[in-house]
């Protein structure tokens, strides 16, 4: 089949081997790029080259997505015998990859903002107690851990909603198979098992505060196996909570 062209301000071009695309799927395939569209607004130049190509051994469909950047070229590859399901893993990664070339390009890592003076700090609302932190750990009693915590829960939600913003792909799915508080106890659940881990010298806020990009990723790429601990561990905390103090 011939490329064909779409007339949006991001120019995708699809290209499209042995697979009947009708041009009601398109269209929705089309609708799915949105969020990439608006990721990429400010470039002088974005083009999208999506390869759809049907394997007539193993009957899966092939998609290959190839963005022209000014500098960087980002291709991602899927395959899966439904063309959306495919389609939908190639795009979430590609704008995983956009959003890191993006923060390469603007200079804008944590380190930079702290030595700016802008960095949105992870403070708790009232001193922690570090000795009852370690003890929790010790113990491993995360539902003590979470509680010697507590005064960082409203920092780190408002911290880790601004990195969920940063993705629309995340960002949609807040409110339907993820909920923020989900999110939140994520990574708690991290610093619990991390926390013998923590280097020395570095303050308890910074520390929380890298925990954030690496816990909700976690949650976002593996949701069914992180919301199954988290709700077993929700579970285990209520139930201590209702039989109380032996």
């Amino acid at each position: 089949m011939r490329p064909t062209v779409t007339p949006r301000q991001m120019q995708t071009i699809f290209d499209v081997h042995q697979y009947p695309l009708s041009d009601a799927e398109r269209a929705r395939l089309e609708d799915n790029l949105d969020g990439l569209t608006r990721m990429v607004e400010h470039f002088p130049v974005a083009d999208l080259h999506i390869m759809i190509e049907r394997n007539a051994r193993s009957n899966e469909v092939s998609v290959k997505l190839t963005l022209i950047l000014p500098g960087n070229t980002l291709v991602t590859n899927d395959r899966d015998p439904v063309l959306s399901a495919a389609f939908e893993r190639g795009l979430n990664a590609l704008s995983d990859l956009v959003q890191g070339y993006k923060a390469k390009l603007d200079g804008q890592d944590e380190r930079t903002k702290l030595e700016k003076g802008t960095a949105h700090d992870v403070r708790p609302t009232r001193d922690i107690d570090l000795s009852a932190v370690e003890r929790a750990v010790t113990a491993g009693d995360y539902a003590a851990f979470r509680a010697a915590l507590l005064p960082f829960e409203d920092a780190i939600e408002a911290k880790a909603g601004r990195w969920v913003q940063r993705f629309p792909q995340h960002e949609a799915r807040i409110g339907k198979d993820v909920k923020m508080s989900d999110v939140t106890e994520n990574i708690f659940l991290t610093a619990f098992d991390q926390y013998e881990h923590r280097p020395d010298g570095l303050p308890l806020s910074e520390w929380l505060g890298n925990l954030i990009d690496p816990a909700v990723k976690a949650l976002m790429t593996r949701t069914a196996e992180e919301l199954e601990n988290i709700n077993l561990t929700r579970s285990a905390m209520s139930a201590a909570q209702q039989i109380g103090p032996g």
